[in-house]
């Protein structure tokens, strides 16, 4: 018998999400995370309602509610004008909290139910699947260890080693751009939204709790935005907007880009999350979508678990569906934010307007809050 149902490398959001879900119907569950303490560098904010329904799900829905700033809608604006304006339903909501304190609500959720299951510095070396279990090789503060569990669950991130060593395959999809990003102080950040399509690159702004904005800024082949003297003057330039930076440490640098794992299985072991799929954080469905899949897996996981191999074709069929449509959504919002001239801005900017008319704002909002995902 094995040591564990399921072995999850990765504690992210998705990994810790998935083992709260599975630990709730009595698997025994372990999580292997190389890093020893908490990741604290500035990631995901937007939280849908697919991914909602995941948090209520893995119990800790409520807590995410009572600290996330709720957005009422946004508003697209390009060269001084609103393009459009958009209200999202009571019944999709895009919740704001930074995924730090979303994945301290996970922890927090795993250790009531499972206080073992989360272990800190161990590093996943080798993962044999021997047929009937599958054989992990972990290398910890206490020295190497071999584990075994009935499934390996990979959500080691877009990275992912394991999708690697097991060659399952990492094609390109389309939407590629590099964004600067900063979170500054800001007394009345409201609940909207703000999103300038401009000429010269997009700037698109969110409220955060805590009275904090974050701004991010598509930074161009010739431009760097490294620095809050460069970010602040590019904000500027485009949106007529003057940041206060000042004591500001630098933007984060981050490129954007999509791929998909052409299998998310192979024998007993799995891909999880961005370690399946890269989403570009624009449109900030990357991590829903992780969520919604870490669902799927867990209800073809406990229907098979402990006594047989689960079938995972319904489980990669879906994940691939949805994973497309994601992709062609931010490939989409990406297009819409890029540098452009005369030419191509002015018919943009009439796509945009359209989508903002009464006829079919109520459609745009459910695109944006993940309709259909």
């Amino acid at each position: 018998m094995p040591d564990h149902d399921v072995l999850i490398v990765g504690a992210g959001p998705v990994g810790l999400l998935l083992a709260c879900l599975l630990t709730q119907n009595g698997l025994r569950v372990a999580v292997c995370e190389r890093r020893a303490d908490a990741d604290t560098r500035t990631r995901a904010i937007g939280i849908h309602r697919p991914g909602l329904d995941a948090l209520d799900a893995a119990g800790v829905g409520a807590a995410v509610r009572r600290e996330a700033l709720r957005l009422v809608g946004g508003e697209v604006r390009s060269r001084g004008r609103t393009l459009a304006s958009l209200a999202f339903a009571p019944d999709r909501p895009v919740m704001i909290l930074p995924q730090t304190r979303t994945d301290a609500l996970l922890r927090a959720r795993l250790a009531a139910r499972a206080p073992e299951a989360l272990r800190r510095g161990w590093t996943v070396q080798d993962v044999r699947d021997d047929g009937d279990v599958v054989r992990v090789s972990v290398g910890t503060p206490d020295g190497p260890h071999v584990l075994t569990a009935a499934v390996v669950v990979a959500a080691d991130g877009v990275r992912s080693r394991l999708r690697e060593d097991l060659g399952l395959g990492w094609r390109r999809r389309g939407g590629r751009a590099t964004y600067a990003m900063i979170d500054v102080a800001d007394p009345e950040p409201g609940d909207r939204a703000v999103l300038h399509c401009e000429p010269a690159g997009l700037v698109e702004t969110f409220p955060l709790p805590g009275s904090r904005r974050r701004w991010v800024a598509r930074q161009g082949a010739e431009v760097r935005l490294d620095t809050p003297q460069a970010f602040r003057e590019a904000v500027e330039t485009r949106t007529g907007i003057r940041l206060d930076l000042t004591d500001q440490g630098d933007p984060t640098v981050f490129v954007a880009a999509q791929h998909i794992a052409p299998r998310v299985a192979r024998g007993r072991v799995i891909l999880l999350g961005d370690a399946a799929h890269e989403i570009s954080p624009i449109g900030g469905q990357g991590m829903n979508l992780g969520w919604t899949d870490a669902v799927h897996l867990a209800a073809e996981l406990r229907s098979a678990l402990p006594g047989r191999m689960p079938d995972l074709t319904r489980y990669e069929q879906r994940t691939r569906r949805a994973t497309r449509v994601v992709q062609r959504r931010s490939s989409f919002y990406m297009s819409m934010g890029a540098p452009a001239g005369i030419g191509t801005v002015v018919p943009r900017e009439l796509v945009i307007r359209a989508m903002g008319s009464r006829p079919v704002r109520r459609w745009s909002a459910g695109i944006i809050t993940m309709r259909g995902i």
